[in-house]
C-alpha cells in the first residue's frame, strides 16, 4: 500500500468539505459506493479520462495511514488495484492541496503531487 493517495475534484467541493470538516465524495463516487482515489502512478490516467477538459479543479494528497479500514484497495481499471474510501474523507486526512491549472496534463498532475509528497511543512488540510 502506497502511503500517499491522491482526489482530483473541483474547487467548490473542497471549499465545502473545508466548511464541513469532511468530503462525501462527488456523484458518480456516491453512486459507486465509495470515494474513488488513485496513487501517484494512477493519477496521469484518472485526470486524463474522467477530469479532461474540466477546469477549477484541486488535487488533494491524502495520508493513506489515517484513513484505517474503511481504504481498500481494489481492481479496477486496467486490472490494477485502486484505492477506494468506504467512508467520508476527513479534511484531517489531506497532507496538503494543490490547484490542477487549466488544462493540466497527467504529467503536470504527477509534478504536484511529488511537490505535495516532499513538502516538509505541509500540515492537514494546508493550499499549497
Amino acid at each position: 500500500m502506497r502511503r500517499y493517495i491522491f482526489k482530483i475534484l473541483s474547487e467548490r467541493d473542497w471549499a465545502q468539505a473545508l466548511a464541513t470538516g469532511c468530503y462525501t465524495g462527488s456523484a458518480d463516487d456516491r453512486r459507486d459506493g465509495f470515494i474513488h482515489f488513485s496513487d501517484i502512478d494512477q493519477l496521469s490516467g484518472t485526470l486524463e479520462k474522467h477530469f479532461a477538459g474540466q477546469r477549477d479543479l484541486v488535487l488533494v494528497c491524502v495520508d493513506a495511514a489515517a484513513l484505517g479500514g474503511d481504504l481498500r484497495w481494489e481492481v479496477s481499471r486496467g486490472g490494477k488495484a485502486f484505492p477506494h474510501l468506504y467512508a467520508e474523507l476527513p479534511v484531517s486526512a489531506a497532507r496538503g492541496t494543490a490547484p490542477l491549472p487549466d488544462g493540466a496534463t497527467g504529467n503536470d498532475a504527477v509534478g504536484l503531487a511529488q511537490g505535495l509528497i516532499a513538502r516538509p511543512d505541509a500540515e492537514d488540510g494546508d493550499a499549497a
